[in-house]
């Protein structure tokens, strides 16, 4: 998957990981390796607010985190890896609640 999603300084990689408890997300320039932004169900404004945060519902809010951090930092367009995952569930639910926050893929 890495080999044919890269992200440049115009477009960086929105990086998933998701376990069974959480969702984590990281904005990644490829080209220098640093990570722009990120947030999970556990950053500091989303822990706590779940009753459990493994669902869908977790996932819409961590996208909208992701993309709130983005646009702060001038990020509008970014390139969607989904790490190998299913586009279902989660992982859905995260991409579409940044794109309804401003980010495009």
């Amino acid at each position: 998957m890495r080999s044919r999603v890269k992200g440049t300084s115009e477009r960086p990689r929105i990086n998933v990981f998701r376990s069974l408890k959480h969702i984590y997300v990281q904005a990644i320039e490829d080209s220098t390796g640093r990570t722009l932004a990120s947030a999970s169900t556990l950053s500091s404004g989303l822990k706590g607010s779940f009753r459990y945060p493994g669902n869908v519902e977790a996932a819409k809010k961590v996208g909208e985190l992701i993309a709130k951090k983005c646009l702060e930092k001038g990020i509008q367009k970014v390139v969607f890896d989904r790490s190998g995952y299913l586009y279902h569930g989660r992982i859905k639910a995260l991409a579409e609640a940044a794109r309804v926050s401003g980010l495009i893929f």
